[in-house]
């Protein structure tokens, strides 16, 4: 069993270090099981902010880069800067438009450029920098352009029927804190945030995939515990036979439960586009 901080402090570990390293047999699979879930929502907010030709975009956080790739291929951008800490997943296939670099967007020196669209998803609820990349991020939009960015609200508060399901998310939300640091709790402030970063206007949306045994999301929850199983345990609040009984529930027609909704905010950056 690996050692945690215990209390309230967030943990002093790194998403793909502590947890979810990459070089994990399968870890691509399961972040692409994330993306089937969400990239249709993404994209169709891409799509109403008339996200299109001409425009240069920032992809950050970008995985497996799907994302990217479909800002490519279905929204036909003239071109996508694909950035993480670990590039693996997205070396493996690349695609004329698609620059990658390996990068930490809290490194006071990362300064990639402007571009009209920069967008982060599931990235910043794991930094406790979160504040400051806010930040930095408007920083990197063009005048004229939008900075997106989503990231998972928590329906399993203690009002949630008691489920199998909700008893182990509450222990993974539990485990993320202390092992990296994971604060959703900040999420729907959001908007708030974007408009002190000097954008305007400002708005979000939410969305909450359906919990469909077999789906992509319920998918994605039960290979997230298994691998973060250890930590979970060792909160204190599961055991391993709750975290199996919870993955047998997510995958029977007996699972009626809400996932976590993804909260997506968008602000504008005054100006003009060049």
């Amino acid at each position: 069993m690996i050692a945690v901080p215990r209390g309230d402090a967030p943990g002093e570990g790194r998403y793909g270090e502590a947890v979810f390293p990459p070089e994990r047999a399968g870890e691509g699979e399961r972040i692409d099981f994330g993306a089937l879930a969400y990239d249709d929502i993404t994209m169709a907010r891409f799509h109403a902010l008339g996200v299109g030709p001409g425009w240069r975009c920032l992809d950050v956080g970008a995985g497996t880069g799907t994302v990217s790739r479909r800002l490519l291929d279905e929204a036909g951008v003239t071109g996508v800067l694909a950035v993480d800490r670990d590039v693996r997943f997205l070396v493996e296939r690349p695609v004329t438009g698609l620059d990658v670099i390996e990068a930490d967007v809290t490194d006071p020196d990362f300064d990639p450029g402007r571009f009209r669209l920069v967008h982060a998803r599931f990235v910043l609820m794991h930094l406790p920098e979160r504040d400051r990349v806010i930040s930095r991020l408007a920083e990197l939009v063009e005048p004229g352009g939008v900075l997106v960015l989503s990231d998972a609200v928590d329906l399993t508060s203690d009002r949630a029927p008691g489920t199998p399901y909700t008893t182990v998310m509450r222990a993974m939300w539990q485990a993320l804190r202390e092992t990296i640091g994971t604060d959703v709790s900040w999420v729907p402030s959001y908007p708030r945030l974007l408009r002190g970063a000097g954008l305007v206007p400002v708005a979000a949306e939410i969305h909450v995939p359906p919990l469909l045994a077999g789906s992509p999301i319920s998918r994605f929850w039960a290979d997230t515990w298994e691998r973060s199983r250890a930590p979970m345990v060792a909160t204190g609040l599961v055991d391993d036979p709750a975290v199996d009984a919870a993955i047998r529930y997510l995958g029977s027609d007996d699972c009626a439960a809400l996932s976590a909704g993804m909260l997506t905010a968008w602000g504008w950056k005054p100006g003009e586009s060049p």
